[in-house]
């Protein structure tokens, strides 16, 4: 193995983001650093910046932009209100009740947006007062909606999915979004365990138990937004149409249903569709440069020296899992999810599928960790909108996060060790 690209490679990424570079810019330059050393000059920008031009030349990179437009459209029209309310009238009464609301509401709002921090900061501004109001302290509210928040992006559709799907060469959208399912639901159930052990342990008052006609009338007023996951996810796997195409339909529904409930205006559409570019920007420039990246380390057998270094160390699958889940749980934590999929996943996917591990049962595990790192400092984007919409701090929201970060552990290893969370769904549909 030839250590002096790794080392160029590794040194460079983190003096670049220690010095306050942008991630995608540290990813590219550091891309770039690593192929000077086996090939000239020219030849090395030339390649870079072909890598990235093609590798944004992807009909299924289409449905990112369009999930992201119908995720800001359904933020801004009236969807998360809705969707609080008829968590409310389920579970208002249980022990931690605004704790639980929380979760469920940001399992519900992060499927439909597609957003984790879309969700932290919906569910932060709406539930974060309320839950002060009733005597719930500051810091627990900030730990529960900054861990509930991540639920959505395995809950599908998820734009991190479709990534994943490229990154492995392949690996079918519908599948990896019927896998979803069960881990994301299983995340939020231990949360919501946890969250209801701290607010009895904490003595949280209870709330007001909701009669079955304010069930139903709240389950009627969020059915039209729960029926985008129904159309999307049920047009996926019926074969009607394609997850780009479902991203234009779920435009198209979100603006409908936002016309509807009065929430969205066309005044208000250029300013929608200006922050929904923006974050398409970002988004689209950290997978460019990851691409470039993977790239680079396929170039240099990096990925093929690692899978031969982990299987040297052992062939045993248990142990094989554990290394990485910790491997990416560390990556996790200094690193944003797009590049961290992009660029783990050809590095890791060829030991697993060694060990039998199904493409589509690894995909969920990655999310999973990510999911994890972005709850985690120093790099969580999700804490720090938590906390910013608290206007709490990192060390205040530190010791009631933990707890809540040992729940997405156990849903992690969970989900690891049992594959069939993940792969019964898929099996059910023949995919």
């Amino acid at each position: 193995m030839e250590y002096l690209p790794v080392i160029v490679l590794i040194l460079s990424f983190i003096s670049l983001l220690a010095i306050g570079t942008p991630v995608a810019w540290s990813i590219a330059i550091s891309s770039l650093l690593t192929i000077l050393i086996s090939i000239p000059a020219l030849p090395a920008y030339t390649t870079i910046a072909q890598r990235m031009a093609t590798g944004l030349d992807s009909f299924a990179l289409l449905a990112i932009p369009l999930f992201i437009l119908s995720g800001e459209l359904m933020n801004k029209g009236g969807i998360a209100h809705r969707l609080i309310a008829f968590a409310k009238s389920i579970v208002g009464a249980f022990p931690g009740g605004l704790a639980l609301i929380n979760i469920i509401s940001a399992m519900l709002m992060g499927a439909i947006a597609g957003s984790a921090m879309a969700s932290a900061s919906a569910m932060g501004s709406i539930l974060g007062p309320e839950m002060e109001k009733e005597g719930y302290a500051k810091e627990f509210g900030a730990a529960v909606n900054i861990t509930a928040a991540t639920t959505g992006l395995v809950i599908p559709p998820s734009n991190i999915l479709i990534v994943y799907s490229l990154a492995s060469g392949g690996a079918s959208i519908a599948a990896l979004f019927l896998a979803g399912y069960i881990p994301g639901i299983l995340t939020g159930l231990l949360l919501m365990v946890v969250a209801s052990f701290w607010a009895k342990k904490k003595g949280y008052k209870l709330g007001q138990t909701s009669t079955f006609r304010q069930i139903f009338k709240t389950f009627v007023d969020a059915v039209p937004s729960l029926l985008l996951l129904v159309i999307v996810i049920g047009g996926i796997v019926a074969g009607v149409f394609t997850a780009t195409e479902a991203s234009a339909i779920a435009v198209f529904y979100s603006f409908v249903l936002g016309l509807i409930y009065k929430e969205i205006s066309f005044q208000k559409l250029p300013q929608i569709l200006l922050d929904s570019s923006s974050t398409t920007a970002i988004v689209m420039l950290l997978i460019a440069a990851s691409i470039s990246m993977s790239w680079v380390l396929s170039y240099e057998n990096i990925p093929q020296d690692i899978s031969n270094g982990l299987l040297g160390i052992s062939e045993n699958k248990i142990v094989i899992l554990l290394l990485i889940n910790l491997l990416l749980l560390l990556v996790g934590t200094f690193m944003d999810m797009t590049p961290a999929v992009l660029i783990f996943t050809p590095i890791f996917l060829p030991v697993v599928t060694k060990l039998g591990l199904d493409p589509v049962h690894f995909g969920i595990i990655m999310i999973l960790n990510l999911c994890i790192g972005l709850c985690t400092p120093p790099v969580g984007s999700v804490l720090f909108v938590g906390v910013g919409i608290a206007k709490t701090s990192i060390e205040k929201v530190i010791k009631p996060l933990i707890p809540l970060f040992i729940a997405m552990v156990v849903a992690l290893f969970l989900v690891t060790y049992f594959p069939q969370l993940s792969l019964w769904l898929p099996s059910l549909f023949d995919l």
